[in-house]
């Protein structure tokens, strides 16, 4: 039974094996993570308010930005990202409605794998939860301003700037070439059948998907030149605006 539910269970699309795989790799790997290679730099005074290991190597998930503007997710393939316009939903008749949905729904039967739709609900109930268990006052202080702000983020309409990005992620069996043509095939897909919706996609080059990735953490700076932006093996000691 136990072999049969870890064969066909599924948690948020991952495959049930997977998803413990995961879950034991994060028991055993260190919390404490650093974005400086080698050895690691004494911790600051205030994580020394709780004993605890000491901070390792923060290893990201992509090693980069490859041909086409894919993004290499090393060992676990490749990503390609599309930008897709906005449809007013609300000002449609309800045949209009009907249709987009319908169209949307024959989008979401073609897709051969599982398909998620970002929602910031549990993002914001996890730094809630993991607050109370940070090393100091200052920390829960800062991992409630920032649920907080995502909260009343997602509570505004009126945006100064909205961008809906479809991400296409593909494992790397077969060989990391094998997988970037499985995920452009993908976008590809999406081009030809999502206009039918009243929505466009257009493929994202390797300028704009650094651009996007850069802008992930710092979501309020100015976009910043190419020259500017730091190359998967550089170290990134402070910040500096042009």
């Amino acid at each position: 039974m136990a072999g049969l539910l870890l064969a066909i269970g599924r948690r948020d699309g991952v495959p049930l094996d997977r998803y413990l795989l995961a879950a034991l790799r994060h028991l055993i790997s260190p919390k404490a993570l650093t974005g400086t290679p080698g050895q690691a730099p004494a911790a600051p005074a205030w994580v020394t308010a709780r004993s605890g290991a000491r901070p390792a190597p923060l290893r990201l998930p992509a090693r980069g930005v490859i041909g086409d503007g894919l993004i290499d997710l090393g060992p676990d393939g490749v990503a390609a990202v599309a930008e897709v316009s906005t449809v007013s939903f609300a000002l449609r008749t309800p045949e209009e409605q009907d249709a987009l949905v319908a169209t949307f729904g024959r989008w979401l039967n073609s897709l051969s794998g599982p398909a998620q739709i970002l929602d910031l609900a549990p993002t914001i109930n996890e730094l809630v939860e993991g607050a109370v268990a940070l090393a100091h006052p200052s920390l829960t202080a800062a991992a409630h301003e920032h649920a907080a702000f995502l909260a009343d983020l997602s509570a505004q309409h009126d945006l100064l700037r909205r961008q809906v990005l479809l991400i296409v992620r593909e494992p790397s069996g077969g060989g990391q070439e094998a997988a970037a043509a499985r995920a452009l095939r993908r976008v590809e897909e999406a081009t030809r059948l999502l206009p039918a919706c009243g929505v466009t996609v257009r493929l994202l080059n390797a300028e704009a998907t650094s651009a996007v990735l850069a802008s992930c953490f710092d979501p309020a700076a100015p976009p910043l030149r190419t020259d500017q932006l730091a190359v998967p093996s550089e170290v990134i000691t402070r910040g500096e605006h042009r």
